[in-house]
């Protein structure tokens, strides 16, 4: 079931990714438009910033669970590495716990925010007039697969403080040993 489980987990991430990849050629191509239609014809597009600022935001929360399970995120790990293998299992439960801790409450108020949106239905003042429930919703959503991350973590660290020989390092060394 563990392994069902992660291969959908898996799955999910890889969508993600696809679509952060298709989010940011998609900017790429419309900042272009936009520059040269604004330089090049002075007619600058009415959307192009709005679209974008919201697609920014959904590169950084959406994309944040899948750096996580990448191990891609920046970090000053120079103590942690310091520690024996067990002190470092320990760190890393304690810090997914927090980040655990901190998505709980960005996606409890960020839903808050979305909901209230969507119940005033507050739009954006722009020409699109987008209701800013749309980009709110990317909080919950991205906050929330972020804490699943890290709940992952946290289980996952907690098996290498359990069964510090099964560790992959251990089994890196082994095999290359």
């Amino acid at each position: 079931m563990t392994a069902h489980l992660t291969r959908r987990w898996d799955g999910l991430m890889a969508v993600l990714r696809g679509a952060s990849t298709f989010v940011l050629a998609f900017m790429m191509i419309t900042i272009c438009y936009d520059a040269i239609m604004r330089y090049a014809f002075s007619a600058p597009t009415h959307w192009s910033l709005e679209i974008n600022s919201f697609l920014l935001v959904y590169l950084a929360v959406m994309s944040a669970a899948e750096a996580q399970r990448r191990d891609a995120h920046i970090r000053i790990d120079y103590f942690k590495a310091k520690l024996p293998p067990r002190g470092q299992a320990v760190t890393g439960i304690l810090t997914s716990l927090l980040g655990v801790a901190f998505c709980t409450i960005m996606a409890w108020r960020g839903g808050i925010m979305m909901l209230q949106a969507f119940e005033y239905n507050e739009r954006v003042s722009s020409s699109l007039g987008t209701p800013i429930g749309i980009p709110y919703a990317m909080l919950p959503i991205g906050f929330g697969l972020l804490g699943l991350q890290f709940a992952l973590d946290v289980w996952r660290e907690s098996l290498r403080l359990m069964y510090p020989e099964d560790s992959d390092d251990n089994r890196e060394t082994s095999s290359h040993g």
